[in-house]
C-alpha cells in the first residue's frame, strides 16, 4: 500500500486529496504520479475504475502551480471521448485544485458556444474537451494550442471505437512538439500502439493490471433465458432488480432504442429508472447522472456511452440486459461497480441467440461466471409478434431520426402498448382499377419532330406561308372526354403532332402531316 504523502505531491495538493477522504493510492496512481512529476511521458494501461483520473490530474496541478501562465493561452489540455467523461475530469480538477489559483474551461457539445467562448476570452490554464467541440472552437479562431505544455489523452481505446483517431491526430499536430504527454488506455489495439509511437517521446509504460481483466471484488453471474423475445428478458430483469440486496444499479443495453424501451418498462412496473444515451439532450443527460450520483435515482438504463470512465461511487449492481457485441465492452460495463476496493455484483442475461457473443466474453475474461436460475413461469409470457410499422411512419421511434433500422418485428416499444396483431389475418380483396383513357399515340412509335427525314416532308406550294383557316371541327372545343377529340388518320412513317395553345384548343396545322411548330404564320415581305 502506497500513501499519497510519499509520491512527491505538494502540500496544498495533498490537503485537497485528504479532504476527499483518500489516503492510499491505487497501483496506477502510485506508479504514474512520480513519473509524471518528473516530466516524462506516460503510457498508462489499466482497467477502468482504477483511479486513472487522479493519476494525471494531481501531477498536472502541481506543474501548473509551479509554472507561469502565458497570456490567455491554455497550458494544459485534456482530451476525453465523451461529454460525461470530460465533465467528470472537470469535477476532479476542480476538487483537487481547491485553494489554488488555477482556471479551467470545459468544452463539450450540447452547450452553447457563448459561455465557453467567454471563458476562453478571459484565459484559462486547463482545457478539458471532447475532440469535436475543441476543433470547432479552433476553427472559429477562438483558441490557440501553441502554448500547451501538458497534454492528456484519456480512454484512448474508446476514442478508437468512436472514430475520433483522425481528430486526435489533428489535435496532436496543433500542439507543440516539445510537451509532456500522458496517454491512458484500458487496451492497446494496433491503431493505438501506432499513435503512441508517433506522438509520444520515450514514454514510461505503466501497466497496473492485465488488459481487459475484471476485478476480483466483482461477483459475476449469468442468467439464462430459454426464450429470446424481449418480453421474457424484461421479465427476468424485473425479477433481478427487485431483489432486496439491490441498492442501485446500471442496466446496459446494446442499442439506444432498447434503452428507452427498457426504461419505460421498468417505470411502468413501479421501478425508479431513467435512460441515458447519446441521443438525449445534454442537459437531460447531466441531470440524470447527477440524480443517480446523489442517490435520488435507483436505476440508470444506459448505452455504452456511459460504460467507460464514469466514476459513479457506490454502484451495487450492474445488469447486462444484452450481451455486448464487443467483449471489451463487458469489462468496461461491469467496471462501474466494485470501484475503489468496494464489492459489486453483476448479472448478464443470456438467450440462445447470444452463444457467439458469450463465447467471446468468456474467452476474454478467462473464467466462467456462476449461473443464477430464476423461478419464473416462462410459458405465461406473451410473445410479442406485432407487425412492423409502415415504412416512413416511424411509429416506434427510439433513435434520433425516428427509424427502427434492423430491429426485429418482435422488439417493440412498451410506451404505446397497442394490441398485438394476430398472426393470421384476412387480406381484403383488391379494388378494381378504373379504365385508363386510350392514348392518342404510342410514344415508342412516334419519333420527335426533329428526327424526321427530309424527304418525308410535304412539298411546299407557291401560296404564301400563312396558316390555313381552321375548320369548324377544329375550332370547336374538345368534348368531355379525350376519346371524343378528332383523331387524325395515321399515315405511313408520319405521326400526327399536336399541341395546345393558350385557349386550350387542339391545333393540327396543315392536315396531319405537317408538324405543329411549322403551322405558325410567317410574315412574307412585300415585293418591290
Amino acid at each position: 500500500m502506497t500513501e499519497f504523502s510519499s509520491l512527491g505531491l505538494s502540500a496544498p495538493t495533498l490537503q485537497a486529496v485528504a479532504d476527499t477522504g483518500y489516503t492510499v493510492a491505487t497501483p496506477i496512481q502510485a506508479q504514474a504520479i512520480p513519473v509524471a512529476l518528473a516530466g516524462r511521458d506516460v503510457l498508462g494501461i489499466a482497467q477502468t475504475g482504477t483511479g486513472k483520473t487522479a493519476a494525471f490530474t494531481l501531477p498536472m496541478i502541481d506543474h501548473l502551480v509551479a509554472g507561469r501562465s502565458k497570456a490567455r493561452m491554455p497550458r494544459s489540455l485534456v482530451i476525453a471521448p465523451t461529454r460525461e467523461l470530460a465533465d467528470q475530469v472537470a469535477m476532479a480538477f476542480d476538487k483537487y485544485s481547491k485553494g489554488q489559483k488555477l482556471s479551467w474551461a470545459l468544452l463539450i457539445g450540447g452547450v452553447s458556444f457563448g459561455d465557453q467562448e467567454a471563458k476562453l476570452d478571459r484565459g484559462v490554464d486547463v482545457l478539458i474537451a471532447t475532440p469535436g467541440r475543441l476543433l470547432d472552437h479552433f476553427e472559429r479562431g477562438k483558441l490557440l494550442l501553441t502554448g500547451v505544455q501538458i497534454m492528456v489523452v484519456d480512454e484512448a481505446d474508446r476514442m478508437l471505437d468512436m472514430g475520433f483517431i483522425p481528430d486526435l491526430e489533428r489535435i496532436f499536430k496543433l500542439t507543440p512538439v516539445k510537451k509532456q504527454t500522458l496517454f491512458f488506455s484500458a487496451t492497446m489495439p494496433p491503431e493505438i500502439t501506432r499513435l503512441t509511437k508517433q506522438f509520444l517521446n520515450d514514454p514510461v509504460r505503466i501497466e497496473a493490471s492485465k488488459p481487459a481483466t475484471t476485478g476480483e471484488n466483482i461477483s459475476q453471474f449469468l442468467v439464462r433465458i430459454p426464450q429470446g423475445d424481449p418480453a421474457s428478458k424484461r421479465l427476468a430483469l424485473r425479477a433481478l432488480v427487485g431483489r432486496d440486496d439491490v441498492k442501485n444499479g446500471i442496466v446496459f443495453c446494446n442499442r439506444k432504442t432498447e434503452v428507452d424501451v427498457v426504461a419505460k418498462s421498468l417505470r411502468k412496473h413501479g421501478f425508479d429508472a431513467s435512460p441515458i444515451h447519446g441521443d438525449l439532450d445534454q442537459s437531460m443527460r447531466t441531470k440524470t447522472l447527477d440524480a443517480f450520483r446523489k442517490g435520488d435515482l435507483k436505476l440508470l438504463v444506459a448505452s455504452d456511452v456511459a460504460a467507460r470512465g464514469l466514476d459513479i461511487p457506490d454502484v451495487s449492481h450492474v445488469f447486462n440486459y444484452d450481451v455486448p457485441h464487443h467483449a471489451d465492452d463487458y469489462v468496461h460495463r461491469i467496471g462501474r461497480t466494485g470501484r475503489a476496493g468496494k464489492s459489486g455484483v453483476t448479472y448478464m442475461l443470456v438467450t440462445p441467440a447470444d452463444a457467439r457473443s458469450l463465447d467471446k466474453v468468456l474467452k476474454l475474461i478467462g473464467n466462467t461466471p456462476g449461473e443464477v436460475t430464476l423461478d419464473l413461469d416462462w410459458s405465461a409470457v406473451k410473445v410479442e409478434t406485432r407487425a412492423k410499422p409502415e415504412r416512413g411512419r416511424g411509429r416506434d421511434r427510439g433513435d434520433s431520426k425516428g427509424r427502427s433500422r434492423g430491429r426485429p418485428a418482435s422488439e417493440t416499444s412498451v410506451a404505446s402498448m397497442e394490441p398485438l396483431v394476430p398472426t393470421v389475418s384476412e387480406t381484403p380483396p383488391a379494388r378494381a382499377r378504373p379504365p385508363l383513357p386510350a392514348p392518342e399515340a404510342d410514344p415508342e412509335d412516334t419519333p420527335p419532330p426533329r428526327s424526321r427525314r427530309r424527304n418525308e416532308r410535304p412539298a411546299r406550294t407557291e401560296a404564301p406561308r400563312t396558316a390555313a383557316p381552321r375548320t369548324a371541327a377544329q375550332t370547336e372545343p374538345p368534348g368531355p372526354t379525350p376519346t371524343q377529340a378528332p383523331v387524325p388518320e395515321r399515315r405511313r412513317g408520319v405521326q400526327p403532332v399536336a399541341e395546345r395553345d393558350d385557349d386550350d384548343r387542339r391545333v393540327v396545322g396543315f392536315g396531319a402531316d405537317l408538324p405543329a411548330f411549322l403551322a405558325r404564320p410567317i410574315p412574307v415581305p412585300a415585293k418591290r
